[in-house]
């Protein structure tokens, strides 16, 4: 029996951010390569429902698989499920039966996403307005953005890693927990150091699979600083929250404030 045909878990309801690097690897070392015998990564592209003009884009991609994969997961409805079904779809049962021992991990990190005995620093609402999705150098401006956002007229409550849960958790699991149930949306600080952080791109890459279709709405970027290295091609379909630009600076926390209370 193959890993899609599993009674033991709904592979479907498990999120592509899921999906470790390893198993990314594999999958690209089968299908990067052209093929006239055996279904490359153009034929999965077609089944994810990407169009002539998207799979040509790709051709210029040293990995183009592993584009596919990351463009598809925030874009597109997706699960390790259904990559898995469109796999077999296109006939790469040997890509399947390569692939199986490790998809337990993606099964493993569902698990850990469970609701479980979670410590809180104090007695927790019902629910959050926002997850704050940020790094330990920029938590100054988390803690202007707490002063602006909860500290006034606005009332909003975030939840701030550092200050609402207490250590001894797992970080990928309480993460998980509160971006999934407990919070209605997240704010990204985008920064140099927010860019090489694993931590922090595992937190975005799992809010974006968890609503693809609102996904617009539920994540909301903000630049709060100048930044040198390239914008997350990831967020760039999502309107930024801009505190450098000048001309908008003044409209910056009422802006904000407004996106974190819609409904």
């Amino acid at each position: 029996r193959s890993v899609c045909e599993s009674r033991d878990v709904d592979y479907f309801s498990v999120p592509m951010v899921a999906l470790n690097f390893h198993v990314r690897r594999r999958l690209a070392l089968y299908l990067n390569p052209r093929s006239v015998v055996a279904t490359d990564w153009t034929g999965l592209a077609e089944e994810m429902g990407f169009e002539y003009l998207e799979i040509r884009s790709y051709e210029s991609q040293e990995n183009p698989t592993g584009k596919l994969l990351q463009d598809w997961e925030v874009k597109k409805p997706s699960s390790v499920g259904l990559l898995l079904q469109l796999l077999k779809r296109i006939q790469r049962e040997d890509i399947l039966e390569d692939v199986s021992p490790d998809i337990g991990n993606a099964r493993q990190l569902r698990r850990s996403l469970a609701p479980q005995g979670i410590l809180w620093a104090k007695p927790m609402p019902e629910l959050f307005d926002a997850f704050i999705c940020y790094c330990q150098a920029d938590i100054g401006f988390v803690h202007e953005m707490i002063s602006q956002l909860e500290q006034s007229s606005s009332h909003l409550k975030l939840c701030v890693f550092d200050r609402d849960v207490l250590p001894g958790t797992c970080v990928w699991t309480i993460a998980g927990e509160l971006i999934e149930k407990r919070c209605r949306r997240m704010v990204a600080v985008i920064s140099d150091d927010y860019l090489v952080s694993d931590e922090c791109d595992f937190q975005t890459k799992f809010a974006l699979s968890l609503c693809p279709g609102a996904r617009d709405k539920r994540l909301i970027p903000v630049k709060y600083k100048p930044i040198k290295k390239e914008f997350p091609s990831i967020l760039r379909h999502i309107t930024l929250c801009d505190y450098t630009n000048p001309s908008t600076k003044s409209w910056f926390w009422n802006r904000l404030s407004r996106a974190l209370s819609l409904p």
